[in-house]
């Protein structure tokens, strides 16, 4: 199966890149970016499905089939910009110029906004790496938010100064009190969710908007988030070592190391948080001339997010959906998707991506 898939995906890229140079026009070259690489391509439909397959065809077909994307996109930004500047010499040599125009340019237009761009760069890394992308609902019950991850009831984000509770709607059950429904704190509500509806092996992330009560340079009411999720028979943390070192290489470049230190997170167990070593200084923590480096702070690192084992109590709460805590074993991690931006693209403050000042989004066109 993986053999195959690794043949259709070179068979694509040939057909592609054929039809690609034979381009007549832009608007034309814009409709082949969609048909083959649009999210209803059947190069897009091959990634999402690796998870199917064989975990030692995983790595080979994703990463043949993400060489194959960037090539494609390199050819028809080429093609496209060669017909550009065909088409405005063209332009330029035929047509007349009206001097009483306004003079005001007209404004470009839009494209995706930074965060958008990072979620699906890290969407498109893991469905490399054979996960599944899943959504899950921002209205969330106490009972996922917090009781079947392992949350205790005196927990300090169960009080109303840290967390948005939502009055339940007319046809809730009576049970259901004030602070039974929330806007969720964190996608991994959706572990639990994924794991009632599916036996093990599970391999997810779940990428979307959070809220809490917390507002900053840093961190904002709402936020988004991606949780990952990998549980199968004898995963140890040196699979959430190499799974994290793997797709912060592909964000943040070939060279970036990983380092993990002990934390506490309710629902893992051990837990640990992670660093990736600066990619400003190279993890010396020092630039040029000996000065400090101001964005790992002179220390090398940059912290990014939590991970850790799936606590087995996690695991009782859906033991009878095949989730034996004698059985099988998986880690999960979580970060900030603004926190990756803010990284990738050097913006200091976080609120800056809500702002919508076109100042800044610009930029990223």
């Amino acid at each position: 199966m993986g053999q195959k898939a690794t043949e259709r995906i070179f068979e694509i890229e040939a057909e592609a890149t054929v039809e690609v140079e034979a381009g007549e026009n832009v608007a034309g070259l814009e409709e082949l970016r969609v048909k083959w690489l649009g999210r209803k391509s059947e190069l897009t439909g091959i990634l999402r499905g690796i998870a199917g397959l064989e975990p030692a065809e995983r790595g080979l077909v994703g990463g043949s089939a993400n060489k194959v994307r960037e090539k494609l996109e390199a050819t028809l930004e080429a093609r496209i910009a060669e017909l550009s500047a065909a088409e405005l010499e063209t332009s330029l040599s035929t047509d007349s110029i009206d001097v009483t125009l306004p003079g005001s340019p007209v404004r470009a237009v839009g494209h995706l906004h930074p965060i958008t761009r990072t979620r699906r760069l890290i969407e498109d890394v893991m469905i490399g790496l054979g996960y599944q992308v899943m959504e899950g609902p921002e209205v969330e019950h106490d009972f996922y938010n917090f009781t079947a991850l392992n949350h205790p009831d005196d927990h300090p984000a169960r009080m109303l100064q840290d967390t948005f509770y939502v009055e339940p709607g007319g046809g809730a059950p009576a049970e259901v009190g004030k602070q039974d429904v929330l806007l969720r704190t964190h996608t991994s509500p959706m572990q639990v969710r994924a794991m009632e509806a599916a036996p093990p092996p599970l391999f997810m992330i779940v990428p979307g908007k959070t809220y809490r009560r917390d507002s900053d340079a840093t961190h904002s009411p709402m936020f988004h988030q991606v949780e990952g999720l990998a549980v199968a028979e004898g995963i140890t943390l040196a699979d959430l070592k190499g799974t994290l070192l793997a797709m912060l290489r592909e964000i943040f470049g070939p060279d970036r190391e990983i380092r993990m230190r002990p934390h506490f997170f309710p629902f893992t167990e051990p837990s640990v948080e992670f660093d990736v070593s600066c990619f400003k200084c190279g993890g010396t923590g020092q630039l040029g001339k000996g000065d400090r480096c101001n964005l790992c702070k002179g220390i090398g690192w940059i912290e990014l997010g939590g991970a850790g084992m799936v606590d087995p109590n996690v695991f009782g709460f859906v033991r009878d959906a095949g989730y034996d805590p004698d059985s099988v074993t998986g880690f999960a991690f979580g970060f900030g998707i603004e926190r990756i931006a803010m990284l990738r693209h050097g913006v200091g403050d976080l609120r800056l991506f809500f702002d919508n000042d076109v100042r800044l989004l610009e930029q990223f066109s």
